[in-house]
């Protein structure tokens, strides 16, 4: 007897299958047939939930998704599963429309669901670079700031090169790692890179 395998994925934690997983109750899969991604892209093929229903899935089952960008979000990876199922006879079913890969115009219309699959994947990664960018010009993305001021780098360096001060000594009066030490002096070529448990 056929089954119906429910797959549905969502891209962040933050975001709800609730609604998938509804779409795919009033399509007629049972709710324990529903195998799930929680934050994972559709372009990563290694997905637990998706290697589940696909080994769920067996001849003349039907997977059923609630969108094709769902299932994936690249043409080569949405052919790819396409010829999959349809090697292992089992039908793809995306919303309430069964895809026939024989059909010519079903074929055109699963390809041209891909294409836009793919496009808003792009899109969406490309905008999000372009806010990171706009967000470290406006200084909202810093790396870790210094544990040692610009002055107190320089009293440092000082402090160093007279030779008044250990490594160690540095560490204790400016209260940092002697890693910390160690990278003041190697960023203004004081010395070579050294381990930093050695003692100076």
């Amino acid at each position: 007897m056929s089954e119906l395998i429910g797959y549905a994925r969502c891209s962040t934690a933050g975001q709800d299958l609730t609604a998938q997983r509804q779409v795919l109750r009033d399509l007629g899969v049972d709710e324990p047939r529903i195998y799930i991604d929680h934050g994972l892209t559709g372009r990563n093929r290694e997905r637990p939930g998706l290697q589940l229903a696909l080994a769920a899935v067996r001849e003349g089952d039907t997977l059923v998704v609630p969108k094709l960008d769902r299932l994936a979000r690249s043409v080569p990876d949405a052919r790819a599963i396409a010829d999959e199922l349809e090697q292992r006879e089992v039908r793809l079913q995306l919303g309430a429309s069964v895809y026939d890969p024989r059909d010519p115009i079903g074929r055109m219309f699963f390809n041209v669901l891909a294409t836009f699959a793919e496009f808003e994947a792009d899109l969406l990664s490309m905008r999000t670079r372009e806010g990171m960018a706009v967000a470290s010009a406006r200084g909202r993305l810093k790396g870790k700031p210094p544990k040692l001021s610009a002055s107190q780098q320089q009293h440092l360096l000082k402090l160093y090169d007279t030779d008044d001060k250990t490594v160690p000594e540095l560490a204790e009066l400016f209260s940092v790692s002697r890693a910390t030490v160690y990278r003041v002096l190697d960023r203004h070529h004081k010395r070579p890179p050294v381990v930093p448990s050695a003692v100076r």
